[in-house]
This record gives structure tokens, sequence and C-alpha cells, in this order.
């Protein structure tokens, strides 16, 4: 009985020692982030970022951090997840809700360009097609949306709409309501079926 209680100890010490080092060697890959960061080096802040999410997945400013690095590159689809990550552990972030709304709304735009596609699988990822027309008009003109692509247009619409809504409920200060406000008007003209201004 005392060998079992005595392993008990040793196993608790040991994991909550392992907990301590793991969150002393994610703040020090956080810190090493935002350097590159300020530096503009995004891949390598988020190459450590996410060895950071791979030690502990419980930090809100690992994926939120992470989040920004994703949409500074405009990599807007795994900046919403990370944005929804950070959200799970943190509801009260105004500004994630902001953040992820201002995803949502460029998803929707690449999706509108056929920059971004919806595949067979129902996964938004980047337009890989071969008959893309380098031309400046062919980049302006709108890409026919598909069935698939209309329908997650919409969703994202809805959920960005929520999302600003959500941000001016949670925030203390709002210096762009207005602009919010419109933002949410031409979020409302897509889910209605209107073309956007």
């Amino acid at each position: 009985m005392k060998k079992a209680l005595l392993l008990v100890c040793v196993l608790t010490i040991s994991v909550i020692s392992t907990a301590c080092i793991n969150k002393f060697a994610v703040q020090e890959l956080n810190n090493k982030a935002m350097v590159y960061m300020e530096k503009g080096d995004y891949e390598e802040a988020i190459h450590r970022l996410k060895s950071g999410i791979d030690l502990d997945d419980s930090i809100f400013e690992t994926h939120y951090n992470l989040a920004v690095a994703y949409t500074k590159v405009e990599d807007y689809v795994k900046a919403l997840n990370a944005y929804k990550k950070a959200i799970a552990l943190n509801p009260d972030c105004a500004d994630c809700y902001y953040s992820m709304a201002v995803a949502q709304e460029s998803i929707i735009t690449d999706l509108q360009s056929g920059e971004l596609v919806v595949n067979d699988e129902g996964e938004i990822v980047k337009n890989k097609s071969e008959d893309k027309d380098d031309d400046e008009e062919a980049k302006v003109k709108a890409h026919e949306l598909s069935a698939s692509e209309e329908e997650r247009v919409v969703e994202l619409a809805k959920e960005a709409i929520n999302n600003y809504n959500t941000y001016l409920e949670k925030s203390e200060t709002v210096d762009n309501e207005e602009e919010i406000k419109d933002r949410i008007s031409d979020l409302e003209k897509i889910v209605n079926g209107d073309e956007k201004d």
C-alpha cells in the first residue's frame, strides 16, 4: 500500500512538473514568434506557434497569435480555424470576434473571385485550376460560384454578421461602429441574395 501511494505521489509530481515545463516552453515559443512577426517573418512565427500548440493546446494566446499570423499571410481559412479555437478558450475576447468576421469576409471575397473553391469533400481550398487566366481583367471578373460555394458564402456571411454583432456587444469601446454596420449591411445583402456593392 505504501509503495502504491509513493508511486502515485511520484507520478503526480512528474505530471505537474511536465505541465509547468510545457507552459514555460510554450511561452518561450510565443515570445520568439512575436519577434518573428515584428520582423514580418510570419512563416517562421507560424512554425513556432504550431510547435507551441503541439506542446500545450490549451493556451489562448498561442491560438490567437497563430490566427493573426495566418491572417498576415492571407491564409484566411486557417486563420478562421485558429480564431475559433481561441474563442473556445476565451469566449470574452471581443477582438477575436471582429477578426474572425474579417477573415470570413475575406474568404467570401476569395470564393467570389475564384481564388478559393469548395472541393468535392466540402472543404474550402485554394483553386489550383490549370486554366486560370493571369490576365488582370480575368482576375477582376467574378468567379461563377457552384451551388456548394454559394451555400458556403451565405453561411460565412451569416456567421460574420453574428461575429460582428458579438464584437459590438462585447467590446468596451468601438471606434469604427459605422464601418462595421456598413459591413453587416453588405453581408445581409449576400444572405438575402442581393449583389454585394
